[in-house]
């Protein structure tokens, strides 16, 4: 006779959710990523991600003043002050629901402009520079994404770091649009690349 187990571990014990037989995380790490760095009056555009399909999220109130969520993880709104922020989520599936807490740090909107967007090179040897900006809040990283890969000559790429680097195959110039985030501040500008 078969003994069917409960869908929830008894008191005293702890659940570890299995994807594909392997651990995914324990009860207190249920979404991707829980810290999320904004910027003070810069619209939200993030969302939370669970790691289980078919989870709603609710939240009592407002994350932070002036961003709230909705129940598919979609972060909305815009910051209005800087600070901290600790806020407690509950990630429902069906009637279970778990409390998940989210960081907020919103940092003050520091101006910033990007830099060294022109690379030289040759062909057939090795291409190395990176993206840079001047400016936005200390000790905070900026991203840097190719929003159109076609513009990419053979054998080039650019890293989320701005790192641009590879052996470029053909002689040409390149204009690739690049987005170059800080803290939510985002950007469009065009990387230039002159090969020889």
């Amino acid at each position: 006779m078969c003994a069917l187990l409960p869908a929830l571990p008894s008191t005293g014990t702890r659940a570890i959710y299995m994807a594909r037989g392997v651990p995914a995380a324990t009860p207190s790490e249920r979404l991707v990523e829980d810290t999320f760095y904004v910027t003070e009056g810069i619209e939200v555009i993030s969302r939370l991600l669970p790691l289980e399909k078919g989870v709603d999220v609710r939240a009592a109130t407002e994350l932070v003043p002036g961003v709230g969520v909705d129940a598919s993880g979609r972060l909305y709104g815009t910051p209005d002050r800087p600070g901290t922020y600790s806020a407690a989520i509950r990630l429902c599936a069906g009637r279970v629901c778990a409390e998940e807490q989210v960081t907020f740090v919103v940092l003050r909107n520091v101006p910033w402009s990007p830099r060294a967007l022109t690379f030289p090179g040759r062909t057939g040897e090795p291409l190395e520079g990176r993206i840079q900006i001047a400016g936005g809040p200390s000790g905070v990283l900026p991203t840097f994404s190719v929003t159109d890969y076609d513009t990419l000559p053979a054998g080039v790429s650019i890293g989320p770091d701005g790192n641009v680097g590879g052996v470029p195959t053909a002689p040409g110039v390149s204009r690739i649009p690049v987005q170059i985030c800080v803290a939510g501040n985002c950007a469009g500008v065009v990387v230039t690349l002159i090969i020889v």
